[in-house]
């Protein structure tokens, strides 16, 4: 009876992270993938909710910084395609954690192409170069920060504090392979690297224009737009309180409330894939 339901949200997910107009499909875990299946950027990476509003949170936080911003403003469709962009990140995300390691190396250095290409300079006249490792270690480490704290809040909150060191330690391989210095290896050392970064952050015109193109992004369908307004809020709750202070974000919303509707979208999504992870595994017994 509920059949149905669970293949429709598989479906719907997949539909959101998937490209279908260029045939994305979605990424298949594999044996000889850059991290084995049990890692810790494994599970904090394979979780739907909680990596969605962990994304829109990381992208907020990375954005406060004005090299980061720039690059996005100057050469990228996000203006008009949020989504699309959401879409490549979460894509390169499981290209390298769950991807064939060629796939994920291939990726890695396409992205590293990318960025050779993008430089300009900000409204006050400052430089940037989107492949400085300075600017890169700002945007690995405040997106390693609301995956993990994305993860832990709707996942696993008892997350050992060895285990968040682990995923430190692991994504920051992806971010070393594409340039980033410094790369912290643990919580401490990320949390760190953030207040070093603080002097830095800006909330300006252009900030807050940004702020509003990822909230106010159109779904893409009307029967989308719930959901999509939870992960907001969500990601809006994920970020650090002077974060949210930044972008005028001071919360006018109760968390609790925000906060057990997204662990029960995280759940019964969890519940969904699942049982097509289950048989998925029959397929591939049975052949």
């Amino acid at each position: 009876m509920l059949a149905p339901f669970r293949r429709a949200l598989v479906r719907q997910v997949r539909a959101t992270f998937n490209d279908q107009s260029k045939g994305e499909r979605p990424i298949q875990r594999s044996d000889n993938a850059l991290f084995p299946r049990d890692s810790a950027i494994a599970r904090v990476h394979g979780d739907v909710t909680s990596m969605m509003a962990g994304g829109i949170a990381a992208l907020l936080l990375q954005m406060l910084h004005p090299g980061a911003l720039g690059g996005v403003w100057d050469y990228s469709d996000v203006h008009d395609d949020m989504l699309g962009r959401l879409r490549r990140t979460a894509r390169f995300i499981a290209v390298t954690t769950y991807g064939d390691r060629d796939a994920a190396e291939a990726a890695i250095a396409k992205v590293r192409r990318i960025h050779e290409q993008v430089h300009g300079k900000l409204p006050d006249g400052t430089a940037y170069r989107a492949d400085d490792p300075h600017l890169l270690a700002w945007v690995h480490v405040a997106g390693a920060l609301m995956f993990l704290d994305g993860w832990r809040r709707y996942g696993e909150p008892a997350m050992s504090l060895a285990d968040q060191d682990r995923y430190f330690a692991q994504s920051g391989e992806i971010a070393r392979r594409i340039g980033a210095h410094p790369v912290p290896q643990s919580r401490a050392g990320a949390e760190q690297l953030v207040r070093d970064f603080r002097r830095e952050l800006r909330a300006d015109d252009r900030a807050r224009r940004f702020r509003d193109l990822v909230l106010d992004a159109r779904p893409p369908s009307l029967k989308e737009l719930p959901v999509q307004k939870l992960l907001m809020s969500a990601a809006v709750d994920l970020l650090p309180p002077w974060a949210r202070e930044m972008h005028g974000l001071n919360s006018n919303f109760a968390a609790a409330p925000v906060r057990a509707a997204t662990f029960g979208l995280a759940s019964t999504l969890r519940w969904a894939f699942a049982h097509e992870a289950y048989r998925a595994a029959q397929s591939r017994g049975n052949r």
